[in-house]
């Protein structure tokens, strides 16, 4: 069987892409393999979303063309390749494939033609693409990634995604239940529904509410997680739909990228501070415990040091549990590449911002776990720790606890009193029986 050796970068939705692209590989005879060392075909599945991730593919690019033999297909696909296109083949003279997210069904024809000398660029969009007959190869081994939504509509002004994703379109809820079957059939018990903007699932007749209800009533599924979401589309809806169906868990990663209300409209968000904190608020009174995390861009153009105040102030007001924090990565044919220059802030105003935003976010995340000390969880044993010889486990508000690596297997669930933390991790100890949960803080 001839081998495929593949490498993931960037968010969720491209680790579900690859392990659909794996499975329609295994499908079509190809077996995978963990080293690139002689694979038959090597994929890079990437991310476009910053400079950064895009600069560190090109350099890894370089290294594993030191792994490849005279008829080894190197290929790219993801969003970068949607966003390079050719250019991609001009960077690199070994890349022969370089494949968008909407043209995975067509992988296995396209890496024969690479591998009879043909070099290909496929990256039209397909906006009827679900990859619903797709059997996807799992390799997270404790949840399934399920995309339920691709593509975007919102088209705020720094982001990348609806240039390399397309428009919005939704699975079928038939379609999506059916998946949240298979998995479980697989012996994985939680699922994580992925979307550009998650929670403006619709399929025509059904929202996204309806949606949580419908996957957490599958029999076997005991957790059900969704990412990423907008603040928008928080319906009353889709918060009762939270509030009560029991295998939906207590956390929620809610995109604010900014504090401030001139920031916010100059992304083109789409809704402003007061806005966002009224949504925190909802969701906070009819999910008690409900974790809340974030992402947050510094630097923004136009952005002062009062902006960048009003966002360390709207962290504190929060009281994020954990936020990804960005510098501003201008992106190629975006509209905030197109802002007057003037409105670029210097490079060492937004290091500054972002070292102070870091030391607040993780201030109040260290303080807030403090206090969860002695607190009791439900935890997933997802792998084994880095280090220590302990096992990582996720508790349902997406704490990360160690727990002793002879109290269970990976995949099992199990009670734990949070017995100590670094301030951002946990250590667990077992309990004999389930307890009542006290509300956090």
């Amino acid at each position: 069987m001839p081998t495929v050796y593949l490498e993931t970068y960037g968010c969720q939705m491209n680790v579900a892409d690859s392990e659909l692209m794996l499975g329609k590989l295994a499908a079509a005879g190809y077996s995978h393999t963990e080293d690139p060392a002689g694979a038959d075909v090597i994929l890079v599945n990437t991310c476009a979303v910053r400079d950064n991730a895009e600069q560190r593919v090109l350099g890894r690019l370089g290294e594993l063309k030191g792994h490849m033999g005279p008829n080894t297909v190197l290929g790219v696909t993801g969003c970068m390749a949607q966003r390079l296109g050719p250019r991609l083949m001009d960077a690199e003279s070994r890349v022969s494939l370089v494949v968008g997210p909407d043209a995975y069904r067509s992988l296995p024809e396209l890496i024969e033609g690479a591998r009879r000398g043909e070099r290909t660029t496929a990256t039209d969009f397909d906006l009827e693409e679900h990859y619903d007959d797709f059997q996807a190869r799992r390799f997270e081994g404790v949840k399934a990634w399920i995309p339920v939504q691709r593509g975007c509509d919102y088209r705020c002004t720094y982001c990348i995604v609806p240039y390399t994703r397309g428009a919005e379109r939704s699975r079928a809820l038939d379609d999506v239940v059916r998946e949240t079957r298979e998995v479980v059939e697989q012996g994985l018990t939680e699922v994580v529904l992925l979307g550009q903007t998650v929670n403006s699932w619709n399929d025509g007749t059904r929202d996204f509410g309806e949606l949580l209800r419908a996957v957490g009533a599958v029999d076997g599924i005991k957790r059900v997680r969704f990412t990423s979401p907008h603040p928008n589309d928080f319906t009353d809806s889709v918060i009762a739909a939270m509030a009560e169906v029991p295998e939906v868990c207590e956390h929620v990663h809610l995109p604010v990228q900014s504090g401030s209300d001139a920031m916010l409209k100059r992304m083109l968000r789409r809704y402003g501070r007061a806005e966002y904190l009224e949504c925190v608020e909802r969701m906070r009174a009819a999910i008690p415990g409900l974790s809340v995390t974030t992402d947050i861009i510094v630097g923004f153009p136009g952005e002062t040091d009062a902006d960048a105040e009003e966002t360390l102030s709207l962290a504190r007001e929060v009281g994020f549990d954990d936020a990804f924090t960005f510098k501003f990565s201008p992106r190629e044919g975006t509209p905030a590449t197109r802002m007057p220059p003037e409105l670029t802030v210097a490079s060492e105003d937004v290091d500054r911002r972002y070292t102070e935003l870091v030391t607040v976010v993780r201030s109040i995340a260290r303080s807030r776990n403090f206090q969860r000390l002695g607190e009791r969880r439900e935890v997933l044993v997802e792998k084994v720790a880095r280090r220590g010889g302990d096992l990582q486990a996720r508790s349902r508000d997406f704490r990360t606890v160690m727990v002793p690596a002879e109290s269970a297997s990976i995949g099992d669930y199990l009670f734990v009193e949070l017995t100590g933390t670094t301030g951002f991790t946990f250590t667990g100890t077992p309990v004999a029986q389930r307890a009542a949960l006290p509300v956090a803080g």
